[in-house]
């Protein structure tokens, strides 16, 4: 393999460098004079709060937006990156966080979209030749995958797999990978860091922009951190620690990163007894008390998502009853369950919660129109902002205005909208369903500081998460899901991450757990 190029001073040289790069938006100011480099056979890790710039840089490189100032340097030379087929064309190609594949055609004919061999007569497609070199391109990769599965079928893992092999097909030097842990498992993930490694290997440039710290320790060579769309610093990801990376990315330490406070439960204002849904759910039972936080843990397809969707009306039951401070409820529709006092925050914020197109202030109101206040000559818009400015101050929105399209807020101030959106409706039941996924550290805690002050205000939270650390560090009692039932609840504080994935693996006797039949 061709060694690559170093500079003077015996280092290797940038492949790809950005110089003063700076881009604004209406009210918003999203890079600010950014510096970035990337070197083949390197892993480069970008972090930062959301907000800090991370997005509109990837979208930078992929050909989607224009810097406004700046340059970028291609092999030591300026590069335009007009559109996605001209960085593509120079090598650039982006695993986006949400996949860009079409569904309904399979593996190996979107590996070469818009790259399929010719026969040498005719010039129609070499089909065989499509997928004997997708299969090829799978296998140099280590991916057990046959090219002739219809995308629709694969997880998201496998999906993301295929993106990478369709950016090797297109020659990338440089692969960016936006988020590419944030939807799949630990295991999916660790298979996803053993290609990531053939490719560095291989000389790969790959900058992996990730709201894990952990996949930056597992993967990053170097890490670069972003806040409020300003470098702040590039380090050696070798003895650079979480909290270093944390202490940059908010500009202050944060003393706790799950701020519980300590729960003082009250009466019960959900109960459900024997819910069950045919090859779904089975024989669902549990119960959240005023001022509490039950968290709900277990493997992708053990059914939490399917019970926050059957209590809310989403989905039928088959059977079963719930109960709603202490009254039997029928809830066969969302607009029940409204009414009922029950606000679910969606697990894909993005499709469920908001509708990205509108202002912030249309989002807030979605849920109650009826409760928007009322001013004597105050038109329905105007009232629409009074509540949504009401919202914006209590949590914190950062947003330029309740104007501006929810579209263009980063994930935390997203999640927030939804929260303001259910406040209104005067809900005390709450079930959050990933409520962090896809934000960033600081967003977190103050995410986790707003549920402490619904449970002190006399809420019920039924939290649903794949992140273990988090399900410990906010729950009070922990509901392990399995297979469709629940099959262990046990203490929040004295619980480990030992006993919950033992759970939700299959022991049905893990030291201090508490199974329930």
């Amino acid at each position: 393999m061709m060694q690559p190029p170093t500079t003077d001073a015996g280092e290797p040289a940038p492949i790809l460098e950005l110089r003063g790069i700076s881009k604004r938006f209406p009210g918003v100011v999203a890079l600010d004079d950014v510096r970035f480099d990337l070197c083949a056979g390197e892993v480069h890790v970008l972090v930062g709060e959301n907000g800090a710039g991370k997005s509109t840089l990837v979208k930078i490189l992929s050909g989607i937006y224009q810097p406004d100032a700046g340059e970028i340097l291609l092999d030591g030379r300026p590069a335009m990156l007009r559109d996605p087929h001209a960085a593509q064309t120079l090598g650039i190609s982006t695993v986006h966080q949400e996949l860009n594949l079409i569904p309904h055609l399979d593996v190996g004919r979107n590996i070469f979209l818009g790259r399929e061999p010719l026969r040498r007569l005719g010039g129609i497609i070499d089909w065989p030749a499509v997928y004997r070199r997708s299969r090829h391109e799978l296998e140099e990769l280590g991916i057990d995958l046959d090219p002739r599965t219809p995308v629709r079928r694969l997880g998201v893992a496998q999906q993301q797999m295929a993106e990478i092999a369709k950016a090797l097909v297109a020659r990338a030097r440089v692969l960016i990978l936006d988020e590419p842990t944030a939807a799949i498992t630990a295991d999916e993930a660790e298979q996803l860091f053993r290609i990531v490694d053939r490719l560095r290997a291989q000389g790969t440039a790959i900058l992996l922009i990730s709201h894990h710290l952990e996949d930056a320790t597992r993967a990053g060579d170097r890490v670069t951190v972003f806040r409020d769309g300003k470098w702040v610093a590039t380090l050696p990801m070798a003895g650079t620690s979480h909290r270093d990376l944390i202490r940059l990315m908010v500009g202050r330490e944060l003393t706790q990163q799950y701020p519980k406070q300590p729960a003082n439960p009250g009466d019960v204002a959900l109960r459900v007894r024997d819910l069950r849904r045919t090859g779904v759910l089975e024989d669902i039972s549990f119960e959240v008390r005023r001022g509490e936080l039950v968290g709900l843990a277990g493997l992708v397809g053990a059914g939490r998502t399917e019970v926050a969707r059957a209590i809310f009306g989403i989905d039928p039951i088959d059977g079963g009853e719930i109960e709603v401070r202490g009254k039997p409820a029928r809830i066969g529709n969302p607009g029940e369950a409204v009414r009922q006092r029950i606000a679910l925050l969606p697990e894909d914020r993005k499709q469920q919660g908001l509708v990205l197109l509108l202002p912030v202030a249309d989002n807030v109101a979605l849920a109650a129109p009826d409760n928007l206040p009322a001013p004597p000559g105050l038109a329905p818009p105007g009232r629409r902002r009074t509540a949504a400015q009401r919202f914006i101050d209590a949590l914190r929105i950062k947003t330029p205005s309740a104007g501006q399209r929810a579209l263009y807020l980063s994930g935390g101030n997203q999640q927030k909208v939804v929260l303001a959106k259910w406040l209104l409706t005067e809900a005390d039941i709450f079930i959050f369903d990933e409520p962090t996924r896809g934000i960033d550290v600081g967003a977190k805690v103050e995410v986790y500081r707003l549920m402490n002050d619904l449970m002190a205000n006399g809420a019920a939270i039924l939290m649903i998460s794949s992140e273990l650390p988090e399900v410990l560090g906010m729950s009070d009692r922990i509901l392990v899901m399995r297979a469709g039932r629940i099959v262990a609840e046990l203490d929040g504080p004295s619980a480990t991450q030992e006993q919950v994935m033992t759970y939700a693996a299959g022991d049905e006797s893990p030291d201090g757990g508490a199974a329930v039949a």
